[in-house]
């Protein structure tokens, strides 16, 4: 991400040579900037933001990506897209919903339907668009729609798009749940299998329970467990034998899966319906020949990853183990996925450039990705993390407690109030 810190208070910053000056824009959005790059980065952020971080240098520990199964460059996955793109004589670039049966798409969400034991599966541009798309063709003005509190951005975004009745409950809480089905009706429950902030597991069980008791529907978001939890890598869900129980389960394939596309669970009914209605599914085009057959030759990788899968959970509990000895309240969560919660922005900049002048890089999630005084960095862990860099990332950890005022930190205080 590149910043011009030169665009102040609604006005364009000084033409470079050879191109136009900017357009001068209207208040309503110059007002929205100056909240940006005055109020947040300049004031609050003394001129520095918070994700542009340093270049790494040798020996730096990469844990910003989402690639668990460290499977982008494998040799099998990029050969089956070199063989597509030297063989292929050319696509008709057009929507989902003009392909015909038959078709490679279509091959491979049958595929993927029987991988996750589904009946069918759709498959979308990103995990943004198969949620947004899946509900905005759920829900309708009025319907209550109850999102889990750390629930994706994209499953809030579908409850806008369908101008539904977004009902909040506390995560993880099944009996804030009930409580707020008993007041406002059946409708859509939406959970993250995986919590993608702070690696924390719905209490899928209970969740079900309460979907089939109040006659609701229940979409859980896999992207975070596909590919790394349950028999050959199918998810949570399946793990639990609850895959009939789920009336649809959603993935980003941008993670263990290491691609670029979305995925949906569901009847071959419902997904004649969907790409009728989903207005992702409409308005963009289908998936390149490509990338379909990356896919193909990954779900056969990935269902046989078992030795991946342990070593991501060996490195997970080691990692989890010392942190925690360290006095890091990461016991918010127990997978793959790590948050260092510092709090307010201007603590978690701190954070980030300690672990970045050791030679730690990972991801900074504030505002609107978290509540405004909750900010953190996250720690994405992988299977190919060895010794030396999990010693080197626990020796960072370790060093920087001071520098970064680790006991004032929220989840710290957090901690004590409970304990």
């Amino acid at each position: 991400m590149i910043i011009d810190l030169a665009y102040q208070s609604g006005t364009p910053s000084t033409a470079r040579p050879g191109r136009p000056a900017s357009h001068e824009l209207p208040s309503f959005v110059t007002r929205r900037m100056d909240e940006h790059y005055v109020t947040r980065v300049e004031q609050l952020l003394g001129g520095e933001h918070m994700h542009v971080w340093k270049r790494p240098g040798p020996g730096a520990v990469m844990l910003a990506g989402n690639d668990y199964l460290c499977i982008a460059s494998e040799p099998a996955l990029v050969r089956a897209q070199v063989a597509c793109l030297e063989n292929n004589a050319g696509q008709a670039l057009m929507s989902s919903v003009f392909l015909q049966a038959g078709s490679a798409q279509h091959r491979l969400e049958a595929k993927f339907a029987e991988y996750l034991g589904a009946e069918d599966t759709v498959l979308a541009q990103s995990g943004w668009a198969a949620n947004v798309g899946l509900l905005q063709s759920l829900a309708e003005p009025g319907v209550p729609v109850y999102l889990d509190m750390m629930a994706h951005a994209s499953l809030w975004e579908g409850v806008q798009s369908a101008q539904a009745l977004g009902v909040p409950f506390l995560h993880n809480d099944a009996g804030h749940l009930t409580r707020q089905v008993a007041k406002h009706g059946r409708g859509v429950i939406v959970i993250d299998a995986l919590y993608s902030t702070n690696g924390s597991v719905a209490p899928l069980r209970e969740v079900v329970e309460i979907a089939e008791r109040s006659g609701s529907i229940l979409v859980v978001d896999e992207s975070h467990s596909l590919g790394t939890h349950g028999p050959e890598g199918a998810g949570i869900v399946v793990a639990m034998g609850l895959e009939d129980r789920v009336h649809f389960r959603t993935a980003s394939l941008a993670k263990a899966f290491a691609g670029r596309a979305g995925l949906i669970t569901c009847s071959s009914r419902f997904k004649g319906y969907f790409l009728s209605a989903s207005r992702p599914a409409i308005f963009s085009s289908c998936l390149l020949n490509h990338e379909l057959a990356f896919f193909d030759a990954a779900i056969d990788l990935v269902r046989g990853a078992d030795a991946r899968r342990e070593a991501l959970r060996r490195v997970t509990a080691e990692v989890r183990a010392r942190l925690a000895r360290l006095g890091y309240c990461i016991d918010d969560g127990t997978e793959q996925i790590v948050a260092l919660e510092a709090g307010p922005e201007p603590k978690t900049l701190v954070l980030r450039k300690a672990l970045e002048e050791r030679g730690i890089q990972g991801a900074v999630f504030c505002a609107p990705a978290t509540a405004k005084n909750r900010s953190l960095v996250r720690l994405t862990l992988n299977c190919g993390l060895g010794g030396r860099e999990i010693d080197k990332l626990v020796e960072a950890c370790a060093d920087m407690r001071e520098e970064v005022d680790l006991e004032n930190w929220s989840s710290s205080v957090r901690r004590r109030r409970v304990h």
